[in-house]
């Protein structure tokens, strides 16, 4: 089985993009997705969550982006916010046991609001940098999950044996239907056999236009995960579409 997993990064930011994300669901391709805690489209995303029972939702964790669900992290907060993602983007210095602790935090917070993860993930994929790294690594063990395969992974844990940015690329040019692209991605999952395509889909509401620098992008990529020749393309090729679940 060749399994392709299409997943939406930042589920719960915003209303607006859970609804995206829910529409690219329902009405196109889009299998899974990844879930900030601490944003303030939370609570409606767990409501969709429990409507929709096919998607799968991982657990995607924030250091760069609004505030901590803990009040003692000081290593990783400025003025009770994330520091942005430029403060990792050279020398930087933290307390690995505050982003332990967080993270820990925001990946109980989804098991308390009966959403079992599939799989876990990180914003601005800060769990590739040393030393978070290791607290990524040690979290996804203890909870026995799969992990995005975009840094050297371990063994013992369990991920697709490719990642791809296909659908984000093919919505930066504000085009629909890229037959050479999503060629592409077809061979990828038949050399592969387990792939992720990340993408940002979402509508674009008040959270967005105050907060992202992802805007146009996602209204694009939720029209492009809604095109039909895409299902049939991979129906035709016995790709299965699925989740981190599926592996």
């Amino acid at each position: 089985m060749d399994l392709l997993i299409i997943n939406a990064d930042d589920f719960g930011y915003s209303e607006g993009i859970n609804l995206g994300i829910t529409a690219a669901h329902k009405k196109g391709i889009l299998t899974s997705t990844t879930m900030l805690a601490n944003m303030p489209g939370f609570e409606h995303g767990v409501k969709i969550a429990k409507n929709n029972i096919n998607l799968g939702i991982g657990v995607h964790l924030t250091l760069t982006c609004g505030s901590p669900l803990l009040e003692d992290v000081p290593s990783i907060t400025n003025n009770n916010k994330f520091y942005p993602l430029s403060f990792y983007e050279s020398d930087f210095y933290i307390d690995t046991d505050d982003v332990y602790r967080e993270w820990q935090a925001q990946i109980e917070k989804i098991l308390l609001a009966g959403i079992k993860p599939t799989h876990l993930d990180s914003h601005h994929h800060v769990n590739r940098l040393e030393p978070i790294r290791e607290v990524f690594i040690r979290l996804a063990e203890e909870y026995d999950l799969p992990v995005r395969n975009n840094f050297e992974v371990p063994s013992s844990l369990k991920t697709t044996s490719r990642f791809s940015l296909d659908f984000d690329q093919m919505a930066e040019d504000k085009e629909i239907w890229k037959p050479i692209k999503i060629k592409n991605l077809i061979q990828d999952c038949k050399a592969y056999h387990s792939v992720e395509c990340m993408c940002h889909p979402g509508f674009i509401d008040q959270v967005v236009l105050d907060n992202s620098g992802l805007r146009d992008l996602r209204a694009y990529t939720c029209a492009e995960l809604q095109n039909r020749k895409y299902k049939e393309m991979f129906e035709k090729n016995n790709i299965t579409l699925g989740n981190y679940g599926d592996i």
